[in-house]
């Protein structure tokens, strides 16, 4: 009878260390981290593991500090830990945790692209952290054919034209291995996130293009400061359109001469280029700069107006509208413009 109780208790001891065995290895190697999506995780200089540790656990990128601690220190990885921000996520393990945070190729480089920035303007930005902006400029100007067809909103693209305007301006986490074709790939995947099914469909009733909406969204991001009155530009320009009067934008002009006046000599608006809106019609050949949403916004819903000239003061950069020539003369020379 002893025996057999023996032996059922050492049966029992056995299940017990071999399930305790397993539950341990479980929570060391598989974080259970309640976050699911992908976030930057930053590690500052001179944090310690434990520290790191805790924070992970208070982001929900793991479960318990102790078992990430553990694992760190039983591999010798508690001081090899690199500052920096990392793309985390709660559906990572520890070990696949534990192996990016010590592999300074793992780090993310923040990069932000301000709106109205032209694609030169990123791969400059892209230089100075370190990326390849010559690359990267390179396929912007000649995108290949199979990034183009991995992106819906790239579909009406004219064949030929550049991807200048669809490069949504944001703040980026591009890891330090990222490939040119990696960092664009990122960017477009953004825009196409942004312009969403409702505004296509908008586009569509009005039977324009992304590359139209685009085009004019570069215009305005460029001319107009404020949000609440992009709508109205929007709408003056596009009313332009129809009744078949120039843009006469002087940022077209900015772009074709490459500085950075919001005026321009009467000599200058004669040069000949394609993107000259004061003696060509119409929109240019392709957008000027890369909108934010605010200004893709503004070139889906223009606001109608009787508006058909308008100007920046100088002094606070609000715009000032006017119905007519004469009216905009006025406002010309109270602004001193």
């Amino acid at each position: 009878m002893k025996k057999r109780l023996w032996i059922s208790f050492s049966i029992v001891i056995a299940v017990a260390l071999i399930g305790g065995f397993f539950y341990v290895r479980d929570q060391a190697y598989f974080s259970h981290g309640r976050e699911q999506n992908n976030v930057v995780f930053n590690i500052q200089k001179g944090e310690g593991s434990l520290r790191i540790a805790a924070d992970l656990e208070s982001k929900s990128l793991i479960s318990s500090r102790f078992y990430f601690w553990g694992y760190l220190k039983a591999r010798g990885l508690s001081d090899k830990i690199y500052p920096g921000r990392y793309l985390l996520s709660g559906k990572m393990t520890i070990p696949e945790i534990a192996a990016i945070v010590t592999n300074p190729q793992k780090v993310y480089e923040q990069v932000l692209f301000k709106e109205g920035w032209t694609a030169k303007q990123m791969a400059d930005e892209l230089d100075v952290h370190g990326f390849d902006g010559a690359a990267f400029i390179s396929l912007v100007k000649n995108p290949p054919e199979d990034m183009v067809s991995q992106f819906s909103v790239l579909s009406d693209k004219p064949a030929g034209a550049s991807l200048e305007g669809y490069l949504f301006p944001d703040t980026y986490y591009f890891s330090r291995e990222a490939t040119p074709k990696g960092i664009l790939e990122k960017i477009l995947d953004n825009t196409q996130n942004k312009i969403t099914s409702d505004m296509l469909d908008s586009i569509n009733l009005q039977h324009k293009t992304v590359f139209k909406i685009l085009t004019m969204a570069s215009i305005i991001e460029k001319e107009v400061n404020k949000d609440t009155d992009r709508t109205l530009v929007s709408g003056l320009f596009w009313n332009r359109i129809k009744i078949g009067q120039p843009l006469q934008s002087d940022a077209t002009l900015t772009y074709i001469l490459g500085d950075n006046r919001s005026r321009h000599s009467i000599e200058e608006t004669k040069v000949n280029s394609a993107y000259n809106t004061y003696v060509n019609k119409g929109l240019p050949p392709g957008p000027i700069s890369n909108p934010g949403l605010s200004s893709i916004l503004a070139a889906i819903y223009p606001k109608d107006s009787d508006y058909n000239y308008f100007l920046s003061d100088p002094a606070t950069g609000n715009t000032v509208f006017a119905k007519t020539y004469a009216e905009h003369l006025a406002n010309k020379a109270r602004y001193g413009l």
